[in-house]
């Protein structure tokens, strides 16, 4: 991979909130509220930092009637 290419979302293991957004349409303050949420299925902690999984993410999409 050379320096500057993007990893397109469908490949990535993890995204931040705001890829989450833009790949889910779900807006970032709700996204946030489900990342606080006690044991949320497709939180990933790295130090401080919040990133989704994606997969987990999905599972949790399909499965979910209301957000």
């Amino acid at each position: 991979m050379k320096k500057g290419e993007t990893i397109p979302i469908s490949e990535k293991l993890t995204m931040t909130k705001e890829e989450a957004a833009a790949y889910s349409n779900i807006g970032i303050n709700r996204l946030d509220a489900l990342l606080r949420a006690p044991n949320c299925p497709f939180v990933l902690f790295v130090g401080t930092k919040k990133l989704i999984k994606r997969k987990e993410f999905e599972e949790f999409i399909s499965k979910t009637l209301i957000i």
